[in-house]
């Protein structure tokens, strides 16, 4: 989320058209089409952070900025050369990395949260925890990770009062601590 990703499509021979069409996972079909010969070049239902690398008649890349998760979709490139018709497909998957806080529930147990991650991150205690994590699904496809910290035995929160979130996740990997 919010990086920007180029998507080639390459081909032999001098290009005659390009046309690119993008099924996402929110909104109606996007496609993109320029013609050489006549030099132009259409668009629809494209949004404005999908535009062509460079130039078309030159690079026929696909470049998308400030990706967002709603533009997570199939993206097909079809070319039409002087060498014949070139077909390239991606399906293009978005990370959201989560944002993570850590703080003292009602009982003085740490809580850890990694919010809107995408896929959910995966949550480990230092020391060792007993605790189980709740996930909770949002609209978007992001999932929030609740873990309380559950000591496996009272002489570990005895020794010490501080305890580390291990966060795991495609995106990245984070930890924090806090004593409760």
């Amino acid at each position: 989320v919010g990086d920007r990703s180029v998507l080639n499509c390459s081909s032999k021979g001098k290009m005659n058209m390009i046309t690119w069409k993008i099924t996402a996972k929110v909104g109606d079909p996007c496609i993109l089409v320029h013609r050489n010969d006549r030099n132009v070049t259409h668009r629809t239902n494209c949004s404005d952070n999908i535009k062509w690398k460079f130039r078309p008649d030159l690079d026929p890349a696909l470049e998308i900025q400030q990706v967002g998760i709603d533009q997570e979709g199939n993206y097909s490139c079809e070319v039409a050369s002087t060498e014949g018709n070139f077909h390239k497909t991606y399906h293009l998957t978005v990370l959201a990395p989560p944002r993570l806080s850590l703080y003292c529930d009602e009982q003085g147990s740490p809580v850890c949260e990694a919010a809107v991650g995408k896929p959910p991150a995966q949550l480990s205690w230092v020391p060792e925890s007993s605790s189980t994590a709740e996930e909770k699904c949002h609209d978007n496809g992001t999932v929030t990770v609740i873990s309380r910290f559950t000591a496996c035995n009272s002489s570990v929160t005895n020794r010490t009062n501080m305890a580390t979130c291990m966060v795991s996740h495609p995106a990245g990997n984070w930890s924090q601590s806090i004593a409760c």
